[in-house]
């Protein structure tokens, strides 16, 4: 009965390992506290205060939507698309490096679309006050049309209200994925004139999410210096929330990108996310306080929009040389952000040396084998041990077996005087579970993982094993559904789980037995559905153990069978 309930345990324990831990700690937080909703709703634009601009319900083709406005083209050697002269805003944007699936020829990833066209997503700048300020029916000159806006040459666009008021605006664009955009308004009219500016990203419709609960897809930012993440469910249940801050970041991520914008880490700024109507418009805005600009003078504000994919040494960079507030936790790294940066930084090194992630998965595999040999070697002793002692406690479960309570303190008493622990079958998984929780988060959220390959018919380590059995692995034209691929991989890694049981003590009760068998099936089911990468790291570190197990039970099994034969029959000692 006791090893019934210890095995229990040990299934207890695997399944917490694999699911409990991202449900309870991922799922539960709630870091969104800080931010308060509020009721008072956004006045027209260009009042005083801000509001939405209003989104046109008639959906275009992109191509056709794109061709209702003159444009400056944008290219970098990561990006490509254009800058709308009417409003002056950044809606057309193409990620050069990225494509919708690992065949390169597959189209590229495209990130900001135009109003009009289906899930419009774009940023947009302004002046809000009390004088006629450009909105997003204005149209903005450029000096000269041919001016392509790169790294190397900015681009400046101009609008005059015929009231004194000239505007300017100035796009800057790094090799990567960030602009830097500054506003100049400069007054030639008589009066003094009240006002702020404001950044603004608009998302038209609720974006396919992946559906799992261990990745935050939705509005984010660093407001105070703490994360704040919102669903965009809870942003049309809460439909505004608002928070002042100094510093920090906005926007929206996706699993791989993220666009955000970055305002000057030492300005007051107010942020807004809000999300209404049926077909949902989501927004981000920032807008800074506001100002009183006199006759003859010019206003200048600078701000930051990234618009490009989480790449964690990209954002790290901007952090530590512009100063962005934790920048690096767009990249949604979780709880044990502590661990799981620093595994990825060491996946990083070997992939650089290696020049595959999949062996880089391999040799970080052996180094965590190595940080966790004593312990294993601990574990692997004490089951070489339990093995050899079975008979003995065989006998006393067959005298106390009338007497439960009995049995169970005579082989606690047992344990305790040689020196073995029942459970040390479970020690070799748990004391790698926090190892497969962040190799988990790895590979599910950075985008350095996303189509990564390996050998053979592994194109994309982030995603499953794309193989089936029950298809004989593609020999038979026919695509299972999805509850029914079961891969290679998965198959290899359920076989190494039942070569460890193998090496382990075989339960004499044959309900444990059974639930023994079962293990292995389950977990090759429940695997079959985790990135190939974690999968081959499993697997991997099974082969590893199985050998290591091996070698160390054959030398303890030896040790103890000598110990237990001299303890047998060495002649015991009489009183005179």
């Amino acid at each position: 009965m006791s090893e019934n309930k210890n095995l229990i345990v040990a299934m207890g324990l695997s399944l917490a390992i694999l699911f409990g831990f991202q449900y309870f700690y991922e799922g539960s937080k709630s870091p969104q506290n800080s931010i308060v909703p509020t009721s008072p709703p956004l006045v027209e634009e260009n009042t005083g205060t801000s509001s939405q601009p209003k989104i046109s319900n008639e959906i275009l083709e992109r191509s056709q939507a794109l061709a209702l406005s003159q444009r400056v083209k944008i290219h970098t050697p990561k990006i490509h698309g254009s800058i709308n002269l009417m409003g002056a805003r950044l809606d057309d944007l193409m990620l050069v490096d990225y494509h919708e699936t690992p065949n390169p020829d597959s189209p590229e990833i495209t990130l900001l679309t135009p109003e009009r066209s289906k899930s419009a997503y774009f940023i947009d700048f302004g002046w809000l006050g009390t004088a006629k300020f450009p909105d997003a029916h204005s149209v903005w000159t450029l000096d000269d049309p041919n001016t392509t806006l790169s790294p190397d040459h900015p681009v400046t666009l101009s609008w005059n209200n015929g009231e004194g008021l000239k505007f300017e605006r100035t796009f800057h664009v790094d090799e990567n994925y960030l602009f830097t955009i500054t506003d100049r308004v400069t007054n030639n009219a008589s009066t003094d004139i009240q006002l702020k500016s404001y950044g603004r990203i608009t998302r038209v419709g609720k974006p396919e999410t992946s559906g799992y609960y261990i990745l935050h897809e939705g509005a984010v930012g660093v407001l105070g210096s703490r994360l704040q993440e919102l669903d965009y469910d809870k942003l049309l249940k809460e439909k505004r929330l608002q928070q002042s801050t100094t510093g920090g970041w906005v926007g929206f991520t996706d699993k791989y990108w993220l666009v955000s914008l970055i305002p000057h880490q030492k300005t007051i700024t107010h942020t807004t996310f809000s999300g209404e109507g049926t077909h949902p418009v989501f927004y981000c805005q920032i807008e800074y306080d506001g100002q009183t600009l006199k006759p003859g003078q010019t206003l200048e504000q600078t701000q930051h929009a990234f618009s490009g994919a989480k790449v964690l040494r990209l954002l790290d960079g901007y952090e530590s040389k512009l100063g962005f507030d934790r920048f690096d936790l767009a990249v949604d790294f979780g709880w044990f952000y502590f661990l799981t940066k620093p595994l990825f930084y060491a996946l990083e090194f070997f992939h650089q040396l290696l020049g595959n992630l999949g062996l880089a998965i391999l040799v970080l595999t052996i180094l965590v084998k190595i940080l966790f040999l004593p312990l294993a070697n601990k574990s692997f002793h004490s089951m070489a041990r339990m093995k050899v002692l079975g008979p003995q406690m065989e006998k006393i479960k067959e005298r106390y077996g009338h007497d439960k309570v009995r049995m169970n303190q005579e082989l606690m008493d047992f344990y305790r005087r040689e020196k073995v622990n029942p459970l040390s079958g479970c020690l070799p998984m748990v004391i790698q579970a926090p190892i497969f929780f962040c190799l988990y988060k790895v590979f599910f959220v950075t985008i350095e993982m996303r189509h990564a390959p390996f050998f053979g018919w592994i194109h994309d380590l982030s995603a499953p094993d794309p193989t089936s059995v029950f298809n004989l692995f593609g020999l038979i034209p026919w695509t299972p559904p999805s509850f029914l691929m079961i891969g290679l991989w998965p198959l290899i890694m359920g076989a190494t789980m039942v070569l460890q049981q193998r090496l382990n003590p075989q339960p004499t009760d044959p309900a444990q037995a059974k639930m023994m068998m079962i293990m292995p099936i389950m977990f090759t089911y429940l695997f079959s559905s985790f990135p190939a990468g974690l999968v081959i790291y499993w697997a991997w570190s099974n082969i590893l153990s199985i050998g290591q197990q091996w070698f160390i039970t054959r030398r303890a099994s030896h040790r103890a069978t000598v110990e237990v034969l001299s303890s047998a029959t060495k002649p015991s000692k009489r009183k005179k």
